[in-house]
């Protein structure tokens, strides 16, 4: 069934939401706020309904095209920059609001406006055409059909000017290695990039990087050692601003709280470049952990303890005193319930979240709510005409001093 909707707002994740004739909500991927478009409805929910866009009636005035997105996840391709980052700011406010969660300062934008060439890091997948041909590139949902990627507009242009021969010796790979190595590549399936100012462009095939591939990064005027395979922010650039603002934040707060427990560590980048008298660095990793040990020692600060654990439970035997500031970067899943206990349960003063998930980082502060306030709401568009941002929520514990 095909129906004309006129688009109310673009939701987190980029698609358009408008209402059908019965008032049912209908999501319709491509379409944007302020649109008029006829949209034909390829599944029902209890409460809504996902609808394929036929065609637009009345098209935004910040739209600057209708082609297919060039990438996989570029959902905002073929709308003007200022658009995607006003969507994604209101998505962000949404969010809050919807929680009831006050917030006293902000959302403020921090980080440069490029929208493309900013990635470091790719990640491609072998495929072949229904001509036999080899392709290498992104993979499309839900259809899992390879597209193939000859030029990245998203990566960086270093890998950009590698990525020719790079194409050329996987396939040589694939059609003229031994046997052995022609099944071991197919079997992999996918081939990374990755690539910095210091280290240049690496690759490899398969998820794991060979052994002794390390990627010297940059934070705050800092270097730090990463494995290949190891986690850093895709956009350096914007990743500066957002390092920058933890480390302005912490010393804010500095005065009453100069200890930091910093709870998903990575290799130690939010802790180290704050500089506490006292660190206290936690990641389930075992490579990260050992990174964040030499990067520790590298910068002067062998004293910091990182150690290797969930951080559910290296939580209950750290420091969560009135002298704290606790950083937490965890994945998109969020917190796991017994750090939220833990924090809770605790004195310290600050906590400084940096989240890829506006969900889960809302689920987490309305469970803080009792004890923490939102004093400061800082956002970074890490990735540029994708449905993604990151966040930096400032919470102060109520009644504390300082």
């Amino acid at each position: 069934m095909t129906s004309t909707v006129y688009i109310a707002k673009t939701v987190y994740g980029g698609d358009g939401l408008g209402r059908l004739g019965d008032g049912r909500v209908v999501f319709v991927p491509g379409a944007f706020a302020g649109e008029q478009v006829k949209a034909e409805i390829v599944e029902e929910k209890k409460h809504f309904v996902r609808a394929r866009l036929v065609e637009i009636v009345e098209p935004s005035k910040d739209r600057t095209g209708t082609g297919e997105c060039p990438v996989p996840g570029m959902v905002y391709a073929n709308l003007s920059r200022k658009a995607e980052l006003a969507a994604k700011e209101e998505q962000l406010k949404g969010f809050f609001e919807r929680a009831r969660i006050g917030v006293e300062s902000g959302p403020v934008r921090l980080g440069g406006d490029g929208a493309l060439n900013y990635r470091n890091k790719v990640v491609y997948h072998f495929g072949t055409t229904r001509r036999g041909e080899r392709v290498l590139g992104y993979r499309r949902e839900p259809s899992h059909e390879i597209v193939d990627i000859v030029q990245d507009p998203l990566a960086r242009p270093e890998i950009n000017a590698a990525l020719g021969e790079i194409r050329r010796n996987a396939f040589a790979l694939l059609t003229q290695g031994a046997a052995a190595v022609r099944r071991d590549v197919g079997s992999a399936g996918n081939l990374t990039v990755r690539w910095s100012r210091a280290s240049g462009v690496k690759w490899w095939i398969g998820e794991k990087a060979p052994t002794g591939i390390v990627m010297k990064e940059q934070a705050c005027g800092k270097i730090f050692e990463v494995p290949a395979d190891g986690f850093w922010q895709m956009n350096p650039d914007v990743a500066e601003a957002m390092y920058a603002a933890v480390a302005e934040e912490y010393a804010r707060g500095a005065a009453v709280a100069p200890d930091v427990v910093d709870l998903y560590c990575g290799v130690g980048v939010l802790g180290l470049t704050c500089r506490p008298p006292r660190l206290w660095g936690v990641e389930s990793g075992k490579a990260a952990v050992e990174f964040a040990k030499r990067n520790a020692a590298a910068l002067g600060r062998p004293d910091a303890r990182f150690s290797m654990d969930q951080a559910a439970h290296a939580v209950r035997r750290l420091p969560l005193g009135a002298r704290t500031t606790v950083i937490v970067d965890p994945p998109r899943s969020g917190m796991e319930p017994g750090v939220v206990k833990a924090l809770l349960r605790g004195k310290a003063p600050r906590i400084l979240y940096a989240s890829c998930d506006p969900a889960t980082l809302v689920r987490d502060v309305r469970a803080l709510g009792g004890a923490y306030a939102v004093k400061a709401l800082k956002w970074f568009d890490m990735f540029p005409r994708t449905a993604r941002f990151e966040t930096l929520a400032v919470l102060e514990r109520k009644g504390a001093n300082g």
